[in-house]
């Protein structure tokens, strides 16, 4: 008999496991309405004072516009998951590097959170796959 105290019998879980699927499905989507909102404000105008949008030429105001509005309109669908997710990771790893790492190596500093959040968001999302709550179920 042993004296050692599993971790599961001490420390109680304070979401159930059951609920990691719908929770995947709840951060798919709720990544997919923050990318597709940045891309509604490139292409439409709502919400009006994106930083940085009067800076940026527009054929890539329009490339990056596209990007967002329509793959975070798939990432909250459901549809074509894990490419589209795989493909958004690499777009904002890009983004990343030509647009805020030359400003600072920090984040903090370049303002590049986000496009750091969105590049690992969407790469888990693309190997674990949409959730319960998509069109595309695996």
């Amino acid at each position: 008999m042993s004296n050692a105290i599993s971790r599961s019998s001490v420390v109680p879980a304070v979401i159930p496991a059951r609920f990691a699927p719908y929770l995947l499905s709840v951060l798919r989507i709720a990544a997919g309405l923050t990318f597709l909102e940045h891309g509604t404000g490139k292409l439409l105008g709502f919400p009006a004072g994106l930083p940085f949008i009067d800076k940026m030429p527009s054929g890539l105001l329009y490339f990056t516009g596209t990007m967002e509005l329509v793959g975070g309109a798939l990432i909250v669908l459901g549809l074509f998951t894990r490419p589209v997710a795989f493909i958004l990771s690499g777009f904002m790893a890009v983004a990343y590097f030509m647009a805020h790492f030359p400003m600072s190596f920090f984040p903090a500093i370049n303002m590049g959170e986000a496009a750091i959040l969105y590049c690992f968001v969407f790469l888990y999302i693309a190997a674990a796959g949409p959730g319960p709550w998509a069109i595309d179920r695996d």
